[in-house]
């Protein structure tokens, strides 16, 4: 039996792995989750998984927590040393469902202690690539990719050598406004821009969805999971969210990973591999969808997925830059403190001053990159106050 350790229990990529659990019980035990402030949802998680330590964001979600619980209360973590705990706690496989840069050093610490990461928080990457596959190979350890597009690549990169490797093709739904004229995404409203034409998830990705902005990070992300130069990765639109993605080989054959829309997939492919578990569900009738559609994606009306290309090239801890100022950008409008366009706008003007500083830099430490996300945060938050669209 594997045992399972969850970063963001009560998020949609926590309960979705739950989900896949409660599927294989026989397969899987929990033996610790972290969670924010959702301490309802997270004290019924305990009930049904018996986790032996959990995490919670502050001490008054752990006053609750124990009140909810009683005597049934396992060992509580809080804060960051808490998020901590949960990682390096005695597993075979983190699962890292956190969203932003939070979940950074926990990631780190779990692979610090060895463990297996299957991987969904893809700021991780974003921030700290190189860093994060060094430690990687120096601790021995697996990363498994959780994000449906690069556990698509992740599975039609099996048994293919590196040299044969031509282009790696991130698909896109192009998100709510993909037909909607730049005119009329300057007025969209939070509600809009949450609802997903095909994929369900929380409020941060599916904003960065409607910029596209989630496509930019999941490229800087491509970039290192698979060690491949920034010009071997591209992005199409593909709306129907069937092609999941694409790896292009050296002689023109190109091959994809095919799917119903459904992240308990890519979660089960991460928690079982090399197996695969049979999972209840839906399954992919090519006849019955009758067409798939593909088409470059317009950089003019979603300036965001260029951003990933430039941060690339311009400086190791810029990518840490963009996801920063994208997190504060994001965060204000859902606040409904600036319209959409205010988030592209953000985004580009802290890159753009950040590598006017720093460009070509390298990062030595984890500390490099954490200061150039508090600096990045500072900048955005003024650049919001200025009202940047």
């Amino acid at each position: 039996m594997k045992r399972l350790a969850l970063l963001g229990s009560t998020g949609s990529i926590g309960e979705q792995t739950l989900a896949v659990v409660a599927e294989f019980p026989e397969r899987f035990q929990v033996c610790a989750l972290a969670a924010g402030r959702n301490v309802a949802r997270l004290a019924e998680q305990v009930r049904e998984h018996a986790p032996e330590r959990v995490a919670v964001a502050d001490a008054a979600a752990a006053r609750e927590l124990r009140e909810r619980l009683g005597p049934d209360t396992p060992e509580i973590g809080v804060g960051p040393a808490g998020l901590v705990a949960v990682a390096e706690h005695p597993a075979d496989l983190v699962v890292a469902g956190l969203v932003g840069a939070i979940g950074l050093a926990p990631t780190l610490a779990a692979i610090r202690a060895g463990r297996d990461i299957a991987l969904a928080n893809k700021e991780v990457m974003v921030m700290a690539g190189a860093l994060v596959q060094r430690e990687v190979r120096r601790w021995g350890v697996r990363l498994l990719p959780v994000d449906s597009e690069h556990s698509a690549i992740f599975q039609a990169l099996a048994g293919q050598r590196p040299a044969d490797v031509s282009r790696l093709v991130l698909t896109a739904s192009g998100g709510p406004f993909r037909l909607w004229s730049a005119e009329k995404m300057a007025r969209a409203t939070v509600a809009e821009a949450l609802a997903h034409p095909n994929w369900s998830m929380g409020p941060k990705i599916s904003i960065d969805s409607a910029t596209l902005a989630n496509k930019a990070l999941e490229v800087i992300e491509a970039r290192w999971l698979f060690d491949v130069a920034p010009e071997q990765v591209a992005v199409v639109v593909h709306p129907q969210s069937i092609v999941h993605s694409l790896v292009e080989l050296v002689d023109g054959s190109v091959i994809a990973q095919l799917g119903v829309p459904d992240m308990r997939v890519p979660i089960a492919c991460a928690l079982a591999w090399p197996e695969r578990l049979p999972l209840a569900g839906a399954r992919l009738d090519l006849a019955a969808v009758g067409q798939l559609d593909f088409e470059p994606p317009d950089l003019k009306r979603f300036p965001c997925l260029e951003l990933a290309w430039r941060a690339l090239a311009g400086a190791e801890a810029a990518p840490a830059v963009l996801n920063a100022a994208n997190e504060e950008a994001v965060a204000a409008f859902l606040a409904g403190r600036v319209r959409f366009p205010s988030i592209a706008a953000v985004d580009e003007r802290v890159l753009d001053d950040y590598l006017a500083l720093h460009a070509g830099e390298k990062v030595a430490e984890l500390d490099d990159v954490l200061e150039a996300d508090a600096w990045a945060r500072a900048r955005a938050r003024s650049a919001l106050a200025e009202g940047a669209a």
